[in-house]
């Protein structure tokens, strides 16, 4: 089967939009963890446990405030104490305040929907799952506050039915476009699986192996890039990994030899020599953070507006070393925004134009 985002019908196509507007601030978070006397050396007063545990979230001026503000509980107190002594399996709640997070469209597109998936048009903007400073504006949290048409009761599927239906794959905040998502327990397994044989494939390919199987799902996006291709055809196999970059705790996904293998088909489909851009199809044989604004940077062809993505695959801000993060923190203890760009940041053009698959459930 196949299903389509904005600019081509589906040949089932439920084409309604839902949404529910975001509150003002969102309901904050808990953090919960339990103290391992294993670590008493290094961590036995709570101010060490935080600072030494979660550099990433708060500077130590920023996990001071956030004690005695009031947002950690010790075994279910309120401690407002840096220097506690904590105690063998003693339980930490750090209760993160609400904010307001940045704008973000609400609205979403059904494409397709059976009792099994649903296929979304997500608009850019929107992130799929919570992440960061976006913990409630999300697809997810829409999905959630949706109220979804269930099978019968009679029907073989309701023991197998979620809640709510969950994103099967990703989409960068900044990509718009198709979005699978899964109704079902199975369904869920059976499409994670699809994406999963994806990216093994690639690595067999990348080694020369032959790939026999015939692939379940194939996914296709259209993205604007600077420059003229000189070919109409083109297969990047450049591995994807991970480097230290400031402002993003987990690292930056780059074009890295080292990195683990994905593999992306560029086709040309429009030459716009007057604005210096070429309009391609991409089919990626892998799923890879952000693969195609990598892949197509590294062959020297980046995404019109990408803030973050050079030419080579790399990061636009190169001198890393000299950034160490700022001890300055944020109303709520965390960090100030990094100056430079990140992974969530928009302005690029990538959109997920249409995907084919294998049904989850009839196989066709």
């Amino acid at each position: 089967m196949a299903a389509a985002a904005a600019g081509e019908t589906p040949p089932l196509q439920a084409n309604y939009v839902f949404g529910r507007a975001w509150p003002d601030l969102n309901e904050g978070l808990s953090y919960t963890d339990t103290f391992c006397g294993a670590d008493a050396e290094t961590t036995a007063s709570l101010i060490n446990f935080y600072s030494e545990n979660y550099k990433s979230s708060a500077p130590l001026p920023g996990w001071i405030h956030r004690i005695r503000n009031g947002q950690i509980t010790v075994d279910g107190q309120v401690v407002t104490d840096p220097d506690m002594i904590l105690r063998e399996g003693s339980k930490l709640v750090y209760h993160r305040l609400a904010w307001k997070e940045p704008f973000a469209p609400h609205l979403l597109q059904v494409l397709y929907e059976d009792d099994d998936m649903v296929a979304l048009n997500k608009p850019s903007g929107l992130q799929v799952l919570p992440k960061g400073i976006f913990q409630q504006r999300t697809v997810l949290a829409q999905l959630q506050w949706k109220e979804w048409k269930m099978p019968p009761s009679s029907c073989s599927k309701r023991k197998n039915v979620q809640l709510h239906p969950v994103p099967v794959h990703r989409l960068g905040r900044g990509t718009s476009g198709l979005l699978l998502c899964a109704k079902t327990k199975l369904a869920k397994v059976q499409l994670a699986s699809y994406f999963a044989e994806g990216a093994a494939n690639a690595e067999k390919k990348r080694d020369g192996t032959e790939v026999g199987k015939e692939r379940k799902i194939s996914k296709f996006y259209r993205a604007l890039v600077t420059g003229i291709l000189e070919h109409d055809e083109d297969v990047v196999t450049q591995p994807i990994g991970l480097v230290h970059y400031p402002g993003v705790a987990e690292g930056l996904y780059v074009a890295c030899s080292s990195g683990k293998p994905a593999m992306s088909k560029v086709c040309v489909l429009e030459r716009l020599a007057h604005q210096n851009q070429t309009l391609v199809q991409v089919e990626i044989h892998s799923g890879r953070p952000h693969q195609i604004r990598i892949h197509l940077a590294y062959i020297g062809h980046p995404l019109v507006d990408d803030p973050l993505y050079c030419i080579g695959g790399q990061p636009k801000f190169h001198d890393l070393e000299s950034t160490s993060t700022d001890i300055s923190f944020a109303y709520d203890g965390g960090y100030e925004r990094p100056l430079q760009p990140v992974p969530g940041d928009c302005g690029y053009h990538l959109h997920a134009h249409w995907l084919v698959l294998s049904h989850p459930t009839t196989n066709k």
